[in-house]
């Protein structure tokens, strides 16, 4: 299980590249009607370089870099046992189809509810592109329902 001299640790990191039909395959999963994030065009009107990615994309591309169920092993949480318990965003630029993007994800904090009967872990996942730039930051929790 996962203590607090877990935390800075870091979880996975990797690099992944966003490209323009993966994007457009995600917009459609969401019924995504803007044409900002599918048409070049609307894009370029709209004052972007390319095509952007949707906020929600990233989540899609850390779960790649990720492969959560080793991070799962990593901090020895049960899977029958947890649930997603937050998701935050915190963005500071766009990203675009085409950049290539680094995702690092360390442990934040690791606490206990209701009497040790809850375990929590917090992630951050660091993202950044190309040219070093700071992208978004993604924090989630896990709960995991200790045995009584």
């Amino acid at each position: 299980m996962a203590d607090s001299s877990m935390i800075g640790l870091v979880t996975s990191h990797g690099t992944i590249e966003v490209e323009k039909g993966r994007l457009a395959f995600f917009a459609k999963a969401i019924g995504e009607t803007d044409p900002v994030y599918t048409d070049l065009a609307a894009a370029r009107d709209a004052g972007h370089p390319t095509l952007p990615v949707p906020p929600t994309f990233l989540v899609c591309l850390n779960g790649e870099v990720a492969r959560p169920f080793n991070v799962l092993a990593k901090l020895k949480l049960d899977l029958a046992r947890i649930l997603h318990a937050e998701q935050a965003w915190t963005y500071h630029r766009m990203a675009y189809v085409g950049d290539t993007l680094s995702f690092e994800t360390k442990i934040d904090e690791v606490y206990d509810k209701k009497g040790g009967a809850l375990h929590f872990v917090v992630q951050n996942t660091r993202v950044t592109n190309q040219n070093g730039e700071h992208v978004a930051d993604l924090r989630s929790a896990l709960v995991e329902r200790k045995m009584q």
